[in-house]
């Protein structure tokens, strides 16, 4: 692998962080294409209760598995330090670990999904129309989800290692398989929804074979071998001390959308079915913010593990302004656009006019929401995955769900639940913004081990 790996310790900072983020957020891109395409092709095939069934399940989904994107961040983080400080027997015994936790992580959530399926569709007041749909295609999505929590954890190692490129490789072969396949199953055979997620399914675990074969490689220096796979306990607790807060806080956020994602419900599926069209949107346009966001956790982590503490500084300032520059920008294009945008996933009058509303009370505060995730990541890098957690569980957790609960008994409207989102990215920008002005975050890896002196420190 070492023509694939990537050290960002040395070189131009800015033109590294550009070099790095680019193809994460070409891979993004495709990643967010598979529940696109389904809410495209469905909506437009099986009409508006199926794409409300789809919607439905994404919240359900991002809970169920946000819980493990988080902790194989962790584990990214636990690799890019140990590869900054070229120490590679422990980046070694750490992706071996990696991989053998996102196996036992798949299993488990196989087996959760498929079972407790209506269960938890009801407690999210899931409309009786859409609910027969919206089981068939959330039990298909999670008879394949292994791959999906898989490829997650396999994406994030090559993406410590500084290789990004080779994960938009794969996902753009398993993104146009997934198109081919949601056309030939729903719009050649007209199958039901469940096809979409079958066709998901087979595309995912096609990305995570693509994975997998390549860190097996022969001859690489981080060679995946199959006898070394295990859980070595050291690094276990390296990847969960990193990792954990970050899982936690995924998974409340998780939590707080699906109760957002309840009360747009008791709306009724046009509601729903515009709340879903919108966050599709949304998803697509927040990618290049998030790539920056995932290059500031692997540049500040790989810089602080090599101890160039400047360089960390600096590319972190350059990381956050990028990231809020793009994310502003954005914001304008689809508050323009919304009503276009919105049409592309449903002809109906009634779901355009909301979800164009929602757009346009959003968008143009996306500055403040690119800030809170560019520090965050920074925090993550720096090991300091705690305070993200504690910020986020406060703010986008607790305060957003009081204030919709709170307005939803005096002021029953929509527009009400949309401005729970810039109140609270709001605030966590204020709390992050004093956090990284005047925390020694820089240092956050030696508080855990004592500090070694190096020359020019």
């Amino acid at each position: 692998m070492e023509g694939n790996v990537k050290r960002l310790t040395e070189g131009n900072l800015y033109r590294l962080i550009l070099e790095f983020a680019f193809p994460v957020f070409l891979s993004q891109v495709f990643q967010q294409l598979y529940n696109t395409v389904d809410s495209l092709i469905v909506g437009r095939f099986l009409g508006t209760e199926a794409l409300a069934a789809v919607s439905s399940s994404g919240t359900l989904i991002f809970l169920m598995i946000s819980f493990f994107s988080g902790t194989s961040l962790g584990a990214g983080v636990v690799i890019s330090r140990h590869f900054g400080a070229g120490e590679k027997e422990k980046v070694s015994r750490a992706i071996h670990t990696t991989v053998t936790l996102g196996l036992i992580a798949g299993v488990f959530l196989t087996i959760a999904g498929v079972a407790f399926t209506p269960t938890l569709l009801r407690w999210m007041d899931t409309d009786p129309d859409v609910m027969p749909q919206a089981v068939e295609y959330f039990r298909f999505y999670f008879m394949g989800v292994l791959a999906v929590v898989e490829y997650n954890f396999c994406k994030d190692i090559m993406n410590a290692l500084g290789d990004s490129r080779r994960p938009l490789y794969y996902l753009i072969v398993s993104s146009v398989l997934n198109i081919v396949l949601d056309l030939l199953f729903v719009a050649g055979f007209h199958w039901g929804v469940w096809s979409a997620a079958a066709a998901t399914t087979i595309s995912q675990v096609v990305s995570v074979l693509l994975c997998l074969r390549h860190l097996s490689k022969k001859g690489t220096i981080y060679q995946l071998q199959l006898k070394k796979l295990g859980l070595d306990r050291r690094m276990l607790r390296e990847i969960l001390r990193f990792g954990l807060p970050s899982g936690i806080q995924n998974s409340v956020i998780g939590l707080a959308n699906v109760i957002v994602q309840t009360n747009i419900n008791s709306f009724g599926k046009i509601a729903t079915a515009a709340y879903g069209s919108y966050t599709k949107i949304e998803g697509f346009a927040f990618l290049p913010v998030t790539s920056f966001t995932m290059a500031l956790t692997t540049f500040t982590s790989q810089n602080l593990g090599a101890r160039k503490y400047d360089r960390a500084r600096k590319g972190s300032r350059f990381g956050i302004l990028s990231s809020m520059a793009l994310a502003e920008l954005i914001g304008a294009g689809i508050y323009l656009a919304a009503p276009l945008l919105i049409g592309l996933f449903s002809d109906s009058p009634e779901v355009i006019a909301i979800g164009t509303s929602q757009a346009r009370t959003e968008a143009l505060f996306y500055f403040l929401l690119a800030f809170s995730h560019a520090v965050a990541a920074v925090c993550r890098g720096a090991g300091k995955a705690f305070v993200p957690m504690s910020i986020m569980l406060a703010i986008w957790c607790v305060v957003r769900i009081s204030y919709i609960t709170i307005m939803m008994q005096f002021i029953r409207e929509l527009s009400m639940i949309y401005w729970a989102y810039p109140l609270t990215w709001g605030i966590s920008s204020v709390i992050y913004l004093f956090y990284y002005l005047f925390s020694d975050w820089i240092h956050g890896f030696e508080k855990k081990q004592p500090r070694r002196r190096t020359a020019g420190q």
